[in-house]
């Protein structure tokens, strides 16, 4: 949990905050004021990440990429001028993400995941993490949960995206309006003696980390009966996470059909290791999975934003755990995965 630790916000802040404040409160600000959030891949997701965070007015971001900016990546990646390609994607983010708010602290960290100690991602009050393997997700994770900090993760392919949220064991305040009788007269009735109050009502969400989520039992009656809403979301992330643990890439656009021949085998391999019915993961849902779509990163990019101001400023409620977008049905939805 993010504690402000006594924090007072400087009369720049307050008035550089104002309306945030005026949405969820000083002392919410104050959390999120006193909060250090890591952002893992400065792909175009990663750039939405980093906008919707640094804006919220957090402590510190740190952009942590090992990566060489290419041409492909200009088509989302609006942190990074387009005469660096060939530089590092998050030293070359750097001077735009901190224009975006000078009052938060935004530095580049350029070494690979596998290089840093498990002590470096401890030090974070959020991690978000994007464009790594499972095993790489997974480790960071747990790290995060022996730490109590929270830790998101995500990627966009193509049109098609997705969030996981472990934010362990999270409390958090919701508002509730309720019908309280207020009697103003004798000739008030029971009907017109009653207005409505907001109250702030204090909740507690248990998260699961990724490795529960990615290992969900679909042999379970509870489980396989989800499969008749009819959407593979769930499916199609995993396929897409297996490509990149067995190829240490994503699709790539310049390999397309060969690509995408991969990619329906790894669905086919997947629909019979679990059982799903025959064509409930489309054709369609794999081809199209090249490249990151600068919408797509948004919308993504703004959830998991959203998500991790909700998570250090403990109000309302969060996703728990996971968020798809369905580029097929054009729609985005609340999934809860390994409980």
């Amino acid at each position: 949990m993010v504690e402000n630790n006594g924090l007072e916000l400087s009369e720049a802040e307050a008035e550089q905050y104002d309306r945030q404040i005026r949405l969820w409160g000083l002392e919410s600000q104050k959390r999120i004021r006193s909060s250090k959030v890591l952002i893992i891949g400065l792909s175009g997701l990663g750039a939405e990440i980093a906008k919707n965070i640094i804006l919220s007015g957090v402590k510190s971001v740190c952009l942590l990429d090992s990566e060489k900016l290419k041409e492909t990546d200009l088509h989302s990646q609006f942190l990074a001028p387009s005469d660096k390609i060939g530089e590092n994607r998050a030293e070359t983010s750097l001077q735009r993400a901190r224009a975006l708010n000078p009052m938060v602290e935004v530095t580049a960290e350029t070494k690979a995941v596998d290089e840093l100690p498990d002590s470096y991602f401890a030090s974070f009050d959020v991690v978000c993490a994007t464009g790594l393997k499972q095993e790489q997700l997974e480790r960071i994770n747990n790290i995060c949960r022996d730490n109590t900090n929270k830790f998101l993760c995500g990627d966009v392919w193509g049109m098609f995206g997705y969030m996981f949220a472990d934010l362990f064991d999270h409390e958090y305040s919701e508002e509730i309006v309720q019908h309280k009788a207020v009697k103003r007269g004798p000739d008030d009735t029971e009907k017109n003696a009653r207005e409505t109050v907001t109250i702030n009502v204090k909740r507690r969400a248990i998260y699961v980390p990724l490795q529960n989520a990615l290992s969900a039992d679909w042999s379970k009656p509870e489980l396989r009966s989800r499969l008749r809403r009819g959407d593979p979301s769930y499916f199609v992330m995993k396929i897409l996470l297996r490509f990149r643990d067995e190829y240490n890439r994503n699709p790539d656009p310049a390999k397309r059909k060969s690509d995408t021949e991969i990619l329906l085998r790894m669905r086919d391999e997947l629909v019979k290791e679990l059982n799903l019915p025959v064509g409930f993961v489309s054709d369609a849902l794999l081809t199209d999975v090249f490249g990151v779509v600068a919408g797509a990163a948004a919308v993504v990019g703004g959830v998991i934003g959203q998500e991790v101001v909700k998570a250090v400023s403990q109000r309302e409620p969060p996703h728990n755990n996971m968020f798809f977008f369905n580029p097929v049905k054009c729609v985005g939805f609340v999934e809860l995965y390994g409980q």
